[in-house]
């Protein structure tokens, strides 16, 4: 008896303190922030995995409710309640997976590893449950009965493929195996990044001869002095693998040993045979996506994945690469050409090396169009290149940026905008952060806090968006000057965010991004084009010291330069491009030697020894550990969509146009997943796409 009673003490004990814990999770509260935020300065570390345990819970009582309804099935209580549920495990997962991109520590880390698997196995519950895909293909087989609007039916069309192709027709042997394979797959996947990101982070090239420095920029310099600092070295610079440090390294160090070090730094994470090598992942991963690909009846991943893409089919990708192949690879032979003559003439005796080939590219550059990236940066300061960005978008949708400082942030360096359309009235928020750290992985994206939508109770709901960069910081009395590239970085993921903030449809699911992998790289990739107009340029790009416009001589260079080295940035994409396709057109296990896997690939395809994939194997996160794999390939794919789009501005002689700009944003912008890509660019073209802009963008034909 006295037993009982303690543990009846302790059972309210334990509710008691679970109730209050409950309190003190901000998750499990309406957000009382500006805008709804997520309460970034509340949330810990440790309110993350109850929120997402306590969501899951939520959700598998939702679907349970929708499963026992004893109602027949119907668009609104099957449909519609599938799509609206789950609010607290998503906004949780939101906040958790941008923590776990950009503001990465050990304690996240290990969190990831215990979530990720949660989640892949809550989603095979939703997906493989046989009562709730009973209810979802009863309604989907009434689909022309219905009176459904345009998007309900493409909702309830996309519903019922998702759970097709996540194995709810399979027997239930093989429903179980393809549960243990996303399951494994969403554990190797997220060791591979965080593989990456370790090795990235643990290199450093610590240089203590100043003679070492010899070629390189003072802002570099100073920006490697800052990093020795705050290393603990007490002389010294340290270089990492970073974009802002290790591109221009690459690009102007005079020590070729020094470059070749760096190079080898970069090409070499993920295979150094240590704690972080990533080729056991990748054997498991290719051996896996085949197999569970083959249990839906697919031959390969590849085809898997490409199904829902506008290319379609493998074949289909593999004829777009070669055709760019076949008029990019002469070019940069070409330029290897040129390289080598250059080494010749004023270096010695030996060969162009992939670590070389940036270096003497930039003094070719400088030679032919005397011109030099440091010439560049002064006049394209970071906060000149925002406003620009900012007037580009005003004079095309009349949209509007107010910075807001009373709105939590995730990060101290990151930044929020509230964004007027072209009426006033608030369109949704920006969150914007620029520099590298080690608690950030490398390159740049963009995500969301929250999707737009019209809620189950009528409401529009605005989007919360994000774009994280890892641009160069300010150094010494120098405000961060941003290289060209890293401009049009910036214009890029902007037009990734304008997807996401002029989306206006009904259903989170076919909101803003939701769209097929190459085709989500269309609104990003147009916005640079506008970048590279001489007239617009000259608009914002101001000296950061002065404030003198950009001088029309350096315009007028950088303009006949626009296709240098466009042979060598062309086949070392496209050369990633091709093993991606490669590792994801196996059709069964296969054993396999990385490095001669890799040589196989170059060997096809006749790749050049002076140029290497712009990414090996065991550090492409793209493909192993992100969204992209089969479909690296979609970059220039939307390439051949931005350009042939551009031209249509072009065409009317005012890069600005009303018109064109208002079917675009009414046609692709606005309508996210709502319906087919390649209907939504006819919508706003008039006809499908065509190549030759592409090729002239690039340089790639002569007219």
């Amino acid at each position: 008896m006295k037993k009982i009673c303690i543990y009846s003490v302790l059972s309210v004990f334990v509710l008691l303190l679970s109730c209050e814990m409950d309190v003190d999770n901000p998750f499990f509260s309406e957000y009382e922030t500006p805008f709804g935020v997520p309460p970034f300065d509340e949330i810990e570390n440790e309110h993350f995995l109850p929120a997402i345990e306590k969501g899951i819970e939520e959700q598998e009582a939702e679907i349970q409710a929708i499963i026992e309804n004893p109602e027949s099935p119907t668009f609104a209580n099957t449909i519609e309640a599938l799509e609206y549920s789950g609010d607290l495990l998503i906004r949780t997962s939101r906040v958790f997976f941008n923590y776990n991109s950009a503001k990465i520590c050990d304690e996240i880390q290990e969190l990831a590893k215990e979530i990720s698997p949660k989640l892949s196995a809550h989603s095979n519950n939703i997906y493989l449950d046989l009562d709730l895909f009973e209810r979802v293909d009863e309604v989907f087989n009434q689909k022309d009965e219905l009176d459904l609007t345009a998007e309900q039916k493409r909702l309830l069309e996309q519903t019922h493929k998702r759970f097709i192709r996540n194995g709810a027709g399979l027997p239930e042997e093989k429903r179980e195996r393809f549960r243990e394979i996303n399951e494994e797959l969403s554990v190797l996947t997220l060791q591979f990044g965080q593989n990456v990101l370790a090795e990235t982070n643990n290199f450093e090239l610590h240089i203590t001869d100043e003679k070492d420095l010899s070629g390189l920029p003072s802002s570099l310099i100073e920006s490697a002095a800052e990093e020795a600092q705050n290393r603990g070295y007490e002389e010294g610079w340290v270089f990492t693998l970073h974009n802002p440090s290790v591109k221009p390294f690459l690009t102007y160090a005079d020590n070729r040993a020094k470059r070749m070090e760096m190079k080898y730094g970069y090409i070499m994470r993920g295979d150094n045979n240590n704690e972080y090598d990533n080729k056991e992942n990748i054997q498991k991963i290719i051996d896996l996506r085949p197999e569970r690909a083959n249990l839906l009846g697919y031959d390969n991943h590849a085809q898997y994945v490409l199904e829902e893409n506008m290319a379609q089919t493998p074949e289909t990708v593999y004829e777009f690469l070669d055709e760019l192949w076949e008029a990019a690879l002469p070019i940069a032979k070409k330029e290897a050409e040129q390289l080598q003559a250059m080494i010749d003439k004023k270096d010695g005796s030996f060969d162009l090396a992939p670590w070389d080939w940036r270096y003497y590219a930039e003094k070719l550059r400088k030679e032919k169009y005397d011109l030099d990236e440091e010439e560049i940066r002064p006049y394209f300061e970071l906060n000149n290149v925002r406003d620009g960005i900012f007037m580009i978008t005003e004079k095309l949708w009349g949209l509007n940026f107010e910075q807001r400082i009373d709105v939590p942030v995730y990060h101290e360096e990151a930044t929020v905008y509230e964004v007027f359309d072209e009426d006033g009235s608030h369109l949704g928020l920006m969150y914007m952060d620029f520099h590298p750290r080690e608690s950030k992985r490398g390159g740049a994206w963009m995500s969301s806090f929250r999707s737009q939508q019209i809620d189950k109770d009528g409401n529009f709901i605005h989007p919360i968006v994000k774009i994280v960069c890892n641009f160069s910081r300010p150094s010494g009395d120098k405000p961060a000057l941003l290289t060209f590239r890293e401009t049009e970085t910036f214009f890029h993921e902007f037009g990734h965010a304008l997807h996401g903030l002029l989306s206006n449809v009904t259903y989170p699911s076919l909101a803003g991004t939701s769209v097929p992998r190459d085709f989500v790289e269309l609104p990003s990739q147009i916005m640079e084009n506008w970048v590279n107009e001489p007239e617009i340029m000259q608009m914002f790009a101001k000296h950061y010291d002065t404030g003198e416009p950009i001088p029309d001589d350096l315009v007028d260079r950088m303009v006949r330069s626009s296709h240098h080295n466009q042979g060598f940035a062309t086949v070392e994409y496209l050369a990633a491009s091709y093993l991606d396709m490669d590792y994801h057109t196996l059709e069964e296990k296969k054993d396999i030697n990385i490095d001669r896997f890799e040589e196989e690939c170059i060997e096809r395809i006749g790749l050049i020894p002076e140029i290497i994939f712009r990414y090996r194997s065991t550090y492409f996160n793209h493909i192993f550990a992100g969204g992209y794999h089969a479909g690296y390939y979609s970059y220039i794919w939307s390439g051949l969509l931005d350009a042939d789009a551009y031209e249509a501005f072009g065409e009317t002689g005012d890069y600005f146009h009303q018109p064109t700009a208002r079917s675009f944003r009414k046609n692709i912008l606005e309508t996210g997943g709502t319906k087919e890509a390649m209907d939504l660019y006819v919508n706003f073209r008039g006809r499908e796409p065509e190549i030759e802009p592409l090729l002239r963008q690039r340089g790639l034909i002569r007219e």
